[in-house]
């Protein structure tokens, strides 16, 4: 591990930061490690919230560093809907096949890759606006959402505060859209919890592939190396025993979400609800 020789050597335990992150079979030899970094390494999904109030100012401050995000040709293509009525997030739960974090967490952020703002500025300029029906630019919308919503993670984490992504939005698109009252050419990408971690159920940090999987050097390597693939199934084992979850691995797990049209949730319908939607995807 080496440090900048700018700044004083933070004070973390980077064997357990890294032993946590990738299991200490395969952790990276070199790192350098600060303060924000060793954040990052220390993330996890907080699916248990507990009733302690958000301070003021919180969600002006999460889309502030939303917004700070990098935007393709800064054409912003995003927007976010901060929930936290009891009734909305209620249905939100349903749409998300009954997650009952959605409900429990104080505050949930509704990512949107939003089109409309651009069609409506053209529409009030008398300008066309025919490269938004490319599926290039719904694409953009949907980076800027991600984007924008991981700057988000990052400045509540440094707050204190946990979340969780809820991919599961997506199974039915055109509700949620309803629920939101989103115009057309506006998707919503995924939900985030937030809140204050319930310490009497806390979340451990998941284990990751190891890097020799996922980090390629000039040139794609299609090579699965079995020891690094069998040190993951290991590694990711042990946290699901941990988290009282099923000793299954990643294999078999993530193969199965993979299988077919049967295992995407609703999702396998997306192109039709992104055409109810008004999304052109030429």
């Amino acid at each position: 591990m080496s440090v900048p020789s700018s700044a004083p050597a933070p004070a973390h335990d980077v064997a357990a930061l890294l032993d946590a992150r990738y299991g200490a079979a395969d952790a990276p030899a070199r790192l350098i490690l600060n303060d924000t970094i060793a954040g990052l390494l220390a993330h996890r999904s907080v699916r248990a919230f507990s009733d302690r109030p958000l301070p003021e100012g919180l969600v002006e401050t999460l889309a502030a560093a939303a917004q700070s995000a990098a935007s393709s040709s800064n054409l912003q293509t995003f927007s976010v809907v901060a929930v936290e009525d009891p009734a909305t997030k209620a249905r939100l739960a349903q749409v998300a096949g009954g997650q009952k974090h959605v409900i429990e967490a104080p505050l949930v952020l509704v990512w949107l890759a939003d089109l409309a703002r651009l069609e409506e500025i053209g529409r009030r300029a008398g300008v066309p606006t025919d490269g938004l029906s490319y599926l290039e630019t719904l694409f953009v919308g949907i980076i800027d959402a991600a984007l924008a919503a991981q700057n988000a993670v990052v400045a509540l984490e440094s707050l204190g505060l946990g979340s969780v992504y809820i991919g599961a939005l997506r199974n039915r698109p055109e509700e949620v859209a309803e629920l939101l009252g989103l115009p057309k050419n506006v998707l919503a990408v995924f939900g985030l919890c937030v809140g204050y971690a319930d310490p009497e159920r806390p979340a451990d940090v998941k284990p990751r592939l190891p890097q020799s999987l996922v980090l390629h050097r000039e040139r794609y390597d299609p090579a699965l190396a079995a020891a690094a693939l069998d040190q993951y199934e290991a590694a990711l084992t042990t946290f699901q025993e941990g988290q009282k979850m099923p000793p299954l691995g990643w294999s078999s797990v993530v193969l199965k979400r993979v299988k077919g049209p049967e295992s995407l949730s609703g999702r396998d319908r997306m192109r039709a609800a992104l055409e109810a939607l008004g999304f052109g995807l030429r």
